[in-house]
């Protein structure tokens, strides 16, 4: 039986009490709703979790639920919608889901996406719908605002647990759409072109779809399970799946528009191809990318020692180099495969971390140590070309740099050692040029990304678009999926 920072059960009972009261009110007023307290879902107690794959934030159970649509304050003019990059009706499945119409809930999510399960659980809310909500701003806290994604998470497993039968479909048009790569924003244009009728074939260069969600977001983050109901849901579409298909050199593009059928595509193949820090010493043994690191645990079953064959770095003491999401997945994955002590070096302040701030809660929750204003400036190695240590740089804050951060700067001649036998690199990725290099005509920037109509998704090339980290290089699922849904509306009224 696993245990939990707070009890589940303690939890129901104080929604329930809650509910309770809300019910003895003729009216809820505004300031009813105000007063009601932010709900929290069950965590799992640190030192066990950190032992274990298993997903560390439970789905808020069918009272808290209750309880946390009803603080919504059904704005006249929501501003959370606004901050949703695929613009779903927020207020629309919160009332519905106050009143206990949870299938109507889920319905009215499905009008703008059908990856509530995935979205719910790894999109950044607190810095999109979350950041720009009302009660939130009341409170003077984004961490009091209504848990949006916390409820829309609760109505997708409901959802999956006892719905039956597939979405609705039009007649089939007859018209044929290529779809390359299956990661979020590949899965919402399948998604969106098919409910209007056309054949869709998504085409997976790797041996199992989900794309970054697959590869990428491990096991106590985003169930795999949940990645294949999602996915399973656009096969009973009618959605057909390519798994091992590298467009651009299993076919060029030009052979599938001519040869092959398709009337448009849309490329969403990600930001695979990692970047290195460019300093000395990142060629030894026990040096390794993040995006590898996570590729070889996820994807491969790394995390299942004598289970997969998949050979996993044994590693005692880990350093990751980074403070985003990918660096916070790494650590805590390090943690998981039984590493004594494992040290975060980033170069800015907490405060300017780009992780999501439970991720790195979490982190620090399961021991993680954190050095921050620092940074590797080299690798060191034994007499076997092994990590023995990092030279870690100091570093202190400078004027905001184009991102609207702080610049780090070097403060020179501090420096030490920091003992390590494994060095992760996750400062980011960039764009792989196979099926750009194999299409003739194609337009990219200086960094490899292709480059699109912001408005429809539209390349250079007639009939094909693209959307994703391939467009803004490494960003968040829910921004892909945004990418993906301008574009399936620019390629459905292309097809009209």
């Amino acid at each position: 039986m696993p245990r939990y920072k707070e009890d589940p059960q303690i939890l129901e009972q104080k929604a329930l009490e809650i509910l309770a009261g809300l019910d003895a009110k003729d009216n809820i007023t505004p300031k009813d709703r105000m007063a009601i307290p932010r709900q929290r879902p069950a965590v799992l107690d640190p030192l066990e979790r950190s032992q274990w794959q298993d997903e560390v934030e439970k789905t808020f159970s069918p009272a808290q639920t209750l309880v946390e649509s009803n603080r919504c304050l059904q704005c006249k003019n929501p501003q959370c919608v606004k901050g949703c990059p695929v613009n779903i009706n927020i207020p629309g499945f919160m009332a519905a889901t106050a009143q206990g119409d949870f299938a109507k809930g889920v319905a009215i999510i499905q009008e703008s996406s059908l990856l509530p399960a995935i979205c719910g659980r790894v999109c950044p809310q607190e810095r999109q719908c979350q950041q720009n909500c009302m009660v939130g701003k009341a409170h003077k806290d984004v961490e009091e605002s209504v848990a949006i994604g916390k409820v829309e998470r609760f109505l997708a497993d409901w959802y999956t647990e006892n719905h039956q039968g597939s979405l609705e479909v039009k007649p089939e048009s007859g018209h044929k759409v290529a779809v390359i790569g299956s990661g979020p924003a590949g899965l919402v244009v399948a998604a969106d072109c098919r409910r209007e009728g056309h054949e869709v074939h998504v085409f997976e260069a790797l041996h199992k779809l989900g794309g970054v969600l697959r590869y990428g977001i491990p096991e106590f983050r985003l169930p795999k399970a949940v990645v294949d109901n999602q996915i399973q849901s656009l096969k009973d579409m009618g959605v057909h799946f390519h798994t091992n298909y590298v467009v651009g050199r299993t076919r060029t593009l030009e052979e599938m528009f001519k040869e092959d059928g398709f009337e448009a595509a849309f490329i969403g193949v990600g930001a695979g191809l990692p970047i290195f820090m460019g300093i000395p010493g990142e060629d030894l043994i026990g040096v390794c990318t993040a995006n590898e690191y996570l590729t070889r645990a996820n994807l491969m079953g790394g995390i299942y020692p004598g289970r997969n064959d998949t050979p996993m770095y044994r590693s005692k003491k880990v350093v990751v180099l980074g403070g985003g999401n990918v660096a916070m997945d790494s650590c805590r994955m390090a943690k998981r495969l039984g590493a004594q002590e494992v040290t975060v070096l980033y170069r800015r302040s907490r405060q300017e971390m780009p992780a999501r701030r439970e991720e790195v809660e979490h982190a620090f929750e399961e021991g993680i140590r954190f050095c921050f204003l620092q940074n590797a400036c080299a690798v060191n190695g034994d007499t076997e070309g092994r990590v023995k240590s990092v030279t870690v740089q100091r570093y202190k804050l400078g004027e905001p740099d184009a991102s609207g951060r702080c610049r780090p700067v070097a403060i020179e001649g501090d420096t030490y050692e920091l003992e390590c036998d494994t060095v992760l690199v996750a400062i980011g990725n960039r764009s792989n040029p196979l099926l750009t290099a194999a299409t003739p005509g194609l337009e990219v920037n200086q960094k490899g990304n292709i480059v699109v109509d912001e408005a429809t998704g539209k390349t250079s090339l007639d009939g094909v678009y693209a959307g994703g980290d391939i467009v803004l290089g490494a960003a968040t699922v829910i921004l892909a999926m945004g990418e993906g849904r301008r574009a399936a509306k620019a390629i459905n009224a292309q097809l009209a």
